[in-house]
């Protein structure tokens, strides 16, 4: 399961995943968050995310490779800053590798607490 917010004011996406994602359900949130975030990056502002992870869990290699493409398109698109909510070690080392591999990991923070990673973001304004 995944949900999508956009703030236009802020230019802040909050995303969540749930469960076990499945590829093709990878795929359609991709597509899905970059279609949201179009108008921001349409305006060249510079994108935060809050990524909530903390009911995800580890995905198959399929489902990561798509989740690394969807990072390294969202850099490309003018994400910012990242901040990741993920409370499973597991789904921390998997994320971990798909961000170094995307090269997300120079922008991306992780977090337990959804507070902190939200005052973090908003260092910014």
């Amino acid at each position: 399961m995944f949900k999508i917010q956009v703030d236009q004011e802020r230019a802040l996406m909050e995303l969540t995943l749930e469960g076990s994602i499945r590829e093709d359900e990878m795929r359609r949130f991709i597509e899905q968050a970059l279609e949201d975030a179009s108008e921001l990056i349409a305006q060249g502002r510079s994108i935060r995310v809050l990524s909530d992870f903390r009911k995800l869990r580890a995905t198959s290699p399929e489902a990561a490779e798509v989740l690394r493409q969807g990072q390294e398109a969202a850099m490309r698109a003018g994400m910012q800053r990242i901040a990741e909510i993920v409370s499973s070690e597991m789904t921390v080392l998997q994320l971990n590798r798909i961000a170094r591999q995307s090269g997300m990991d120079r922008m991306l923070r992780r977090f337990h607490d959804h507070e902190e990673a939200w005052r973090w973001l908003m260092e910014l304004e």
